[in-house]
């Protein structure tokens, strides 16, 4: 008789210590798939997905414009910065160019972020060829649009004509 109570205290010290090493996995396996999914969003924030480069969404915001008039006429900027910023762009300078001589509009990237200039470009139905690259790290901004002669084919200049 004493040989099955010292099988039951086994048994339960046994049962016990399973017990308490499969509750332990469990943690440190819930503990793991949350640093993986810490990681993973950690990553995908400070990369970004590259996959949503040109969907339409808040990202908007967060693309930094400057508004030059090149053209000359006035209130023509004013009426770009009113749909730019209707469409979620943050500009956050408005003036003129150098000179009022410039025949077409164009979009400066001023930062690595390329495809922000382009889709400022495509916004407003501005073709690809109107944008280029000029890296200034000096700059607090990401693009710069100037306004050229060409306003008049711009879809925000045409919104507010007709």
């Amino acid at each position: 008789m004493t040989g099955t109570k010292i099988s039951k205290t086994n048994n339960k010290d046994q049962f016990s210590k399973n017990l308490t090493l499969n509750a332990s996995i469990i943690i440190l396996i819930i503990i793991n798939i949350y640093l993986g999914y810490s990681i993973t969003k950690t990553f995908t924030n400070y990369y970004g997905d590259s996959q949503s480069e040109f969907s339409e969404d808040s990202t908007n915001s967060k693309i930094k414009v400057e508004v030059l008039n090149g053209c000359g006429s006035t209130g023509v900027a004013e009426k770009l910065t009113d749909y730019l910023r209707a469409n979620g762009f943050d500009v956050v300078r408005l003036g003129n160019y150098r000179s009022f001589e410039l025949e077409n509009s164009i979009v400066i990237s001023r930062n690595e972020k390329y495809q922000n200039a382009e889709k400022i470009a495509l916004s407003v139905g501005l073709d690809r060829e109107y944008v280029i690259q000029q890296i200034n790290p000096e700059y607090l901004l990401d693009v710069t649009f100037i306004l050229g002669k060409d306003y008049k084919k711009l879809i925000p200049i045409q919104k507010r004509l007709n």
